[in-house]
């Protein structure tokens, strides 16, 4: 690190409080805070979407999974049309229907207060881990590698990261997250294809470091699922479609964004640009892995030897930052992953904000509040949120330490998204099944979190993680729907309309 490298990380941090600052000014009510007054640029919007998705977890995990198991992966991205169909055509147009704020109003016309509720409290415990975990591995795996820093630092890292996204979060509310995830998504982009160039340079093109053959360590590409089979196609397909359809499609911070456009097809845009951008940055995240990869094996002394990169995978593209980048350069990458968790942190704390005001606190304090009221509100929640997510960077330190967790792609799809497929149930039983009610969705949910749970942990019929959600899902809908028809057929009603058991 040199004098050059901090001046443009500290360049970036001003940018994004500058933004910050800019439009706190132009917060005139709890509606510009939350949604951006509902007329934003759909372009934005999806940039933005895609900045908040694609997490530090997901810009250092891919490299570091195409290091350590090859490109498998990546047929996950097979789905994303048929994940446009649905979200887009199917689920966006019941969702701008409803003028609201919280995504979990919709469940209250069918579900009642309970369903309400259960799906806003899953969220807030989904996106509060999720944030913590984005923490403790950008202060894990990049500052501290980085800067050469003892581990006893993290928790102190993790603070004041935090403590800086909901500097420029609470100041500028929803469009200034909009904006600086829009210009952080540019920069991860921007941070991967510079690091395939300066790796291509160093090493005289890409023949170098592309590899000619399928890897040693890789495990040899399966279709069908297979038990023992960490990956197969059929695997990270249906994982991948089921996960981004419960999250664009249930997410408080997808439909959010849907919520702050102005109607149905600009929202359709908005996830168009997300899925499109994921691609992009998807490919190229996994170029980074093949590179780094190439590098190292071609300069195996500066990583201890082959084996020890291929233990330490998460670590290759961070060691790469330091000792592969000339002046300056270094600042940009390590900007670029700052990015990916800032942008996903800042939305994470503004949707969050927005589940708590909306979703508990109009409901048991339904007090009238004036405009200026409800946005001092929003910020005090806001920073009651950055607190929580840094202390509980401490539990995803305990499971490192346990070794329940490898590496980042399985922090990501083993803790951090146990709830994404229940809370997609509770919205699939209030949008297409008319006979659900609020106990057929408490018990929906209690069976697919069980199943979430069964399936990634004690490898239920055989399946592994990667089919977690889908059974999750599947096993799930089929409770919810069984036990409301069941509850529906004691009462004697008739099964349309909405229900409650209020």
């Amino acid at each position: 690190m040199t004098i050059w490298d901090f001046l443009v990380i500290g360049l970036f941090g001003l940018m994004m409080l500058a933004i910050g600052r800019y439009y706190s000014n132009r917060t005139q009510s709890a509606d510009d805070y939350l949604l951006g007054g509902r007329n934003l640029n759909p372009f934005m919007v999806g940039l933005s979407l895609f900045a908040t998705l694609t997490s530090t977890l997901s810009y250092l995990a891919y490299p570091g999974e195409i290091v350590k198991h090859g490109p498998m992966i990546f047929a996950s991205m097979v789905s994303f049309p048929i994940v446009f169909i649905i979200v887009g055509w199917l689920l966006i147009p019941s969702i701008m229907k409803l003028h609201a704020t919280s995504a979990y109003e919709l469940l209250e016309a069918r579900l009642g207060t309970l369903g309400r509720l259960l799906g806003s409290g899953m969220f807030i415990t989904l996106r509060m881990f999720w944030m913590a975990s984005i923490l403790y591995a950008t202060a894990s795996t990049v500052v501290v590698p980085i800067f050469k820093l003892d581990p006893q630092w993290i928790p102190l890292i993790c603070a004041v990261m935090g403590a800086f996204t909901v500097l420029y979060t609470t100041e500028g509310g929803f469009r200034a997250v909009i904006v600086t995830d829009a210009i952080q998504s540019l920069v991860m982009v921007g941070g991967a294809i510079l690091t395939i160039g300066l790796v291509s340079y160093s090493m005289g093109g890409f023949t170098p470091w592309w590899p000619n053959h399928w890897m040693d360590h890789w495990a040899p590409p399966k279709f069908w699922h297979e038990e023992g089979a960490r990956i197969t196609f059929v695997g990270a397909f249906v994982n991948m479609l089921v996960w981004m359809t419960c999250t664009t499609g249930s997410d408080q911070m997808a439909i959010q964004r849907y919520l702050s456009t102005r109607d149905v097809r600009a929202a359709r845009w908005t996830m168009g640009v997300h899925l499109l951008t994921d691609v992009v940055i998807g490919v190229l995240l996994g170029l980074v892995g093949v590179a780094v990869l190439g590098y190292f094996m071609a300069n195996p002394s500066l990583f201890g030897g082959t084996a020890d990169a291929l233990k330490d995978a998460d670590k290759l593209f961070p060691k790469f930052i330091v000792i592969g980048l000339p002046p300056g350069m270094t600042g940009l990458i390590i900007a670029a992953i700052l990015s990916a968790a800032l942008s996903s942190l800042s939305s994470g704390v503004n949707s969050s904000c927005a589940v708590i005001t909306h979703d508990f606190l109009k409901i048991f304090n339904p007090r009238k509040r004036g405009p200026r009221e409800e946005v001092r509100l929003a910020r005090i929640v806001s920073v009651i949120v950055g607190v929580i997510i840094v202390l509980l960077t401490l539990v995803n330190r305990w499971l490192v330490q346990k070794e329940i967790v490898t590496n980042l792609i399985d922090l990501c799809m083993k803790v951090v998204n146990l709830l994404t497929a229940p809370i997609f149930v509770l919205f699939f039983l209030a949008m297409f099944v008319p006979w659900s009610t609020s106990i057929g969705g408490l018990c929906a949910v209690l069976a697919a979190i069980t199943t979430a749970v069964g399936v990634t942990f004690y490898k239920w019929w055989g399946l592994n993680f990667l089919f977690s959600g889908a059974m999750s899902l599947t096993i799930g809908i089929i409770v919810g729907m069984i036990v409301s028809g069941v509850e529906m057929t004691m009462r004697g009603k008739r099964f349309d309309g909405p229900v409650s058991d209020e």
